[in-house]
């Protein structure tokens, strides 16, 4: 390995701490649908920064993981929770989430009011029109009576508690843009509706039956899901549908449940052809059985996760959607029928064929194998592409910490 020289390191410690120190917040209109050629450059560059502010000692408790390297390490970071905001990576990067607005402490777990929401509940605070970064007092169970429908610029922040959105309707994302959600632990949901749910402070209305999703994502736009463990919920964990794009899931665990992820909402409806979502950092665990995602038009970008666990396939989809799998580590079932990490719904194989699906760098063990189709080259992948894929032999170490972590005041998380 060639030697950095101490004029390279003194110049290269000066740049980062400046632009740490800056604190600069340029707020700029970012079209929902990116220039994938700039957002696979900026990750790139922050993978490389990340590795090598590792190797040179800055972070020594880094994994080469862009996102979690990028605040991790911090002892502060309760002190300075927005840093988070500057984290994300892929499609999804340019969530703000509720940075610049005020922190508002959740206190009250119960005292659910769907129409006339308390001061202090979970429910007063998403549904409020400023920016808001929210967290939560104490550790807490929170089971919601109808969906929590957010307002735009919310950050939903777990840290420092063990939260649990469980054992009711979970989290509805509609029509807005903005969101953050990081630390969360979102089980159990049940469907809600035939109610009137308050959706901002001027307005409620009748909300019919809900699917039961951990995260619905339903035309939106710049949404981050990252760090949460979701499991056991009526229909999917995180469900992206009707012309969302502009999204990040990464970091999360997912367990015991049947149809995870839908990317999608029907093979008949157009909004989805500009769907752009990055799938990183994930680990898909025990318990699983299909849809890891499940893709319908759209371009989707599936990085640097690790299936270790599924029944009947991981990655599925209709309607042509453009899936572009990098760095993936696939653990196929022991049952010699479900060794396909693929799955095409709806279309014989001279349609399929046409569709563009590859597998780049995927490490596929236990006889798993990857069913490619469409071209080959790199150029068609462009809109599927939003960040620089590491080796698959690193997956385990990048995906280590997957989910809700356990973040204590004062020390690193």
């Amino acid at each position: 390995m060639e030697t950095l020289s101490l004029p390279f390191l003194v110049l290269s410690l000066l740049v980062i701490f400046s632009i740490q120190a800056s604190g600069t917040n340029i707020t700029t209109k970012h079209p929902a649908v990116q220039d994938p050629e700039l957002v696979v450059e900026e990750v790139h560059r922050s993978i490389d920064n990340a590795t090598a502010r590792r190797n040179l000692g800055f972070l020594s408790c880094g994994t080469g993981n862009p996102i979690d390297d990028c605040w991790r390490c911090d002892p502060d970071w309760a002190n300075n929770r927005q840093r988070l905001a500057d984290c994300a990576i892929g499609f999804g990067k340019n969530a703000l989430g509720g940075k610049g607005g005020k922190i508002y402490v959740v206190t009250d777990p119960g005292n659910d009011d769907p129409v006339t929401p308390k001061p202090g509940t979970l429910r007063y605070a998403v549904i409020q029109d400023e920016p808001l970064w929210i967290t939560f007092e104490r550790d807490m169970v929170i089971k919601l009576k109808e969906e929590l429908i957010m307002n735009s610029r919310k950050t939903l922040d777990g840290r420092g508690a063990s939260v649990h959105i469980a054992g009711g309707p979970c989290i509805t994302v509609q029509y807005v843009t903005n969101i953050i959600i990081h630390g969360l632990n979102i089980h159990d949901c049940a469907q809600g509706g035939n109610a009137y749910v308050r959706d901002t402070p001027e307005h409620y209305g009748w909300r019919t039956v809900s699917d039961g999703d951990g995260v619905s994502i339903f035309g939106s736009s710049h949404v981050w899901v990252d760090h949460n463990t979701l499991s056991n919920c009526r229909d999917g964990l995180v469900d992206a549908i009707h012309g969302s794009t502009a999204i990040t899931i990464s970091n999360n665990y997912m367990t015991h449940h049947d149809k995870v992820m839908l990317l999608g909402h029907s093979d008949s409806l157009m909004e989805d052809k500009n769907m752009q979502v990055t799938i990183a950092f994930n680990h898909f665990g025990e318990g699983l059985i299909q849809r890891m995602p499940r893709c319908r038009h759209g371009y989707f970008h599936v990085v640097n996760n690790d299936y270790t666990h599924w029944e009947m396939y991981a990655i599925g989809g209709s309607a042509a959607p453009t899936i572009n799998s990098q760095g993936n580590r696939f653990l196929a079932p022991n049952d010699r029928f479900s060794k396909e990490v693929t799955k095409r719904e709806e279309a014989s194989e001279s349609e399929w064929k046409n569709w563009n699906w590859r597998s780049e760098g995927d490490l596929l063990l236990n006889g798993a194998f990857f069913t490619p189709s469409g071209a080959g080259a790199s150029s068609s992948y462009a809109k599927a592409s939003s960040l620089g894929a590491r080796p698959s032999s690193l997956v385990s170490t990048i995906t280590v910490n997957a989910g809700a972590l356990s973040c204590k005041k004062s020390s690193q998380c």
